[in-house]
């Protein structure tokens, strides 16, 4: 499908902490980072927000109409702001995940935005990997190992992506490729931001606790940590994942504290969840590289300095960008499909066998 070596990719990603949507071009041949493009972000409207936020937990099948207009008339306004691109990787809106029970649901329909754009869309990312026993998530793993090696790491690193959910890739890039026995560990760390931002909604109309202001003001609840901390999840061993609601119940662990209290304990859970997920990697990474939106959290980011082992920065200190590190995976992932390469393996998702998720759909004109 694809010609030349070297393709330019346009990614676009819509996370769980329902933010925006991210858009990014980079030129890849599906295996290297030859050099990242411009970029582009629409927030969404606090009506738009809520659209999303009322379909989360639908199914295929379950009356999505309006949050799939919202989806495909915000993809398609802010991917067409890109220009000069191949194709386009188009993750859609996550609205649930339960990959050992009904699936995965992500909200978008390629042929749509391939129509729009007058450009191949590669998507539905997720699905071939559950159907061979995976987790569907996270899919950035593949990506992290390319950014390892364009920053010239030589001994293992961590990248933690804190988005609604955490999830962590460890590292090994003396390896030759992702799919490679040892040179990958990914996994879901727990609930990050999404309940917070559920918290903030909730009590004070806020889309987010900008910059731990309010966490700040408040002292960790030691107990409702240490409740928190007894799920079921943490026992079990990675590669795993979670679904955005899968930690509800830590509003009610909160329920009783007034809000920056409350806030500062969100933040230290999260902040533990993946201190306790560290001790799975297979040797210690030499530092832990932070993207999303978690790494402008000052008193998180204090919160795991103190609690890891290791160096902990944010993405921008090896010259990567923390915004657009998930939008830029999947149009990574969208040539991995196009070439016809796994954009999974066994080590970041439990799948069976190295596997290419992901279907095309092309405009009528080509």
């Amino acid at each position: 499908m694809l010609g030349a070596d070297v393709v330019k990719a346009l990614g676009a990603m819509s996370g769980t902490s329902l933010d925006g949507v991210d858009a990014a071009l980079i030129e890849t041949d599906g295996e290297r980072i030859i050099a990242f493009g411009a970029s582009a972000y629409h927030p969404y409207s606090d009506e738009e927000r809520a659209v999303l936020r009322a379909a989360l937990g639908k199914w295929q099948g379950d009356d999505c109409a309006a949050a799939a207009g919202v989806v495909h008339r915000v993809h398609c306004e802010v991917l067409a702001e890109l220009q000069d691109a191949d194709i386009v990787g188009f993750h859609g809106q996550t609205l649930a995940h339960d990959p050992h029970g009904r699936g995965t649901h992500q909200l978008g329909d390629g042929n749509i935005l391939a129509e729009t754009l007058g450009l191949p869309v590669v998507w539905d990312f997720r699905s071939a990997d559950v159907a061979m026993g995976g987790e569907g998530a996270p899919l950035a793993p593949f990506f992290h190992f390319a950014c390892a090696k364009w920053i010239g790491a030589t001994e293992p690193v961590a990248f933690l992506n804190l988005g609604g959910v955490g999830n962590l890739t460890w590292v090994d890039p003396s390896k030759s490729k992702p799919q490679e026995d040892g040179a990958l560990l990914a996994f879901d760390t727990g609930p990050a931001n999404a309940p917070l931002n559920d918290l903030v909604a909730l009590r004070l109309g806020l889309d987010c606790d900008r910059d731990g202001k309010l966490a700040a003001k408040g002292k960790v609840e030691e107990g409702a940590l240490e409740l928190f901390l007894e799920e079921a999840f943490f026992n079990k061993m990675p590669p795993k994942s979670l679904d955005r609601d899968d930690f509800s119940v830590m509003l009610d662990l909160v329920r009783e504290l007034n809000d920056a209290d409350a806030a500062a304990t969100m933040t230290a859970m999260a902040a533990t969840a993946v201190m306790v997920g560290m001790e799975h990697c297979p040797s210690p990474p030499t530092r832990v590289l932070v993207t999303g939106g978690g790494r402008k959290n000052p008193v998180m980011m204090r919160m795991l300095s103190v609690g890891l082992d290791c160096r902990v920065d944010p993405v921008e200190a090896v010259g990567l960008d923390g915004d657009m590190l998930e939008a830029q995976a999947f149009a990574f992932l969208a040539v991995r499909v196009g070439r016809g390469l796994p954009t999974s393996a066994p080590s970041t998702t439990r799948v069976a066998a190295p596997v290419g998720g992901g279907q095309i759909s092309r405009p009528d004109s080509v």
